[in-house]
């Protein structure tokens, strides 16, 4: 299938090395010596993910990294689910309106189907809404050396971990946990209390759906509107 590109940046990838004349020391090419085994090294990928709850930032902290990622010159594609089209249908946006493109995937195997091979970063929004097989395709993407870059609810409306994002949290070398700000008292607030009834655990929304609460203002039930 074809590749979404808007968001692909290419970038060189060979860099030659100055070699100096004369007879070496003996210990004196230990260096290039090292280089040349490291370049012939497959190179290291790793999974970065960036979880909360509703309105803490995450959408924001993952298109700031594309965005230095992009910078770098570096090779980037981007995949949100496709049930997500509150703002977009191929674009990731945030409650603030910060946006980047994407490629709206229907699964995580379609999502691996579409990484090109030069990719450097791939990076994923609202991991949550995937399916469990999302865990082995982004370790395989690391494995393959790419940098892939998640961001997810953590907990849902009842305050439970969010499947399946416990597993990633296990398999990052990095999780950056953030936090919004409680709607009602102030404090930091780490759950997403829903304000409508509705029995689903996947319910797209946004702040006519959700508020950001604190641990003691959190409410791990299924209520009407308005009684919170």
């Amino acid at each position: 299938m074809p590749v979404d590109e808007r968001l692909v940046s290419h970038v060189p990838t060979a860099y030659g090395r100055a070699v100096s004349g004369g007879a070496p020391h003996p210990e004196s090419d230990v260096p290039a010596r090292r280089a040349a085994a490291a370049d012939d090294k497959p190179r290291t990928g790793l999974i970065e993910v960036v979880c909360g709850s509703m309105f803490s930032g995450k959408t924001e902290e993952l298109i700031r990294r594309v965005k230095r990622a992009l910078f770098a010159r570096q090779t980037v594609q981007a995949f949100k689910p496709r049930i997500d089209d509150r703002y977009a249908k191929t674009r990731i946006v945030s409650h603030g309106s910060i946006a980047i493109d994407a490629i709206a995937v229907s699964n995580s195997e379609s999502l691996e189907g579409r990484v090109a091979p030069d990719t450097d970063v791939v990076a994923i929004d609202e991991a949550q809404f995937f399916d469990r097989g999302i865990v082995e395709v982004v370790d395989r993407l690391a494995d393959a050396g790419k940098r892939v870059i998640l961001a997810g609810l953590d907990q849902d409306y009842l305050g439970r971990p969010f499947p399946p994002m416990p597993d990633l949290m296990a398999i990052a070398e990095e999780v950056t946990k953030v936090r919004a700000v409680c709607t009602m008292c102030g404090a930091s607030a780490s759950r997403s209390q829903r304000l409508i009834q509705a029995g689903a655990t996947v319910l797209v929304g946004g702040s006519e759906s959700y508020e950001a609460r604190c641990r003691a203002c959190f409410r791990a039930r299924d209520v009407a509107a308005g009684a919170l």
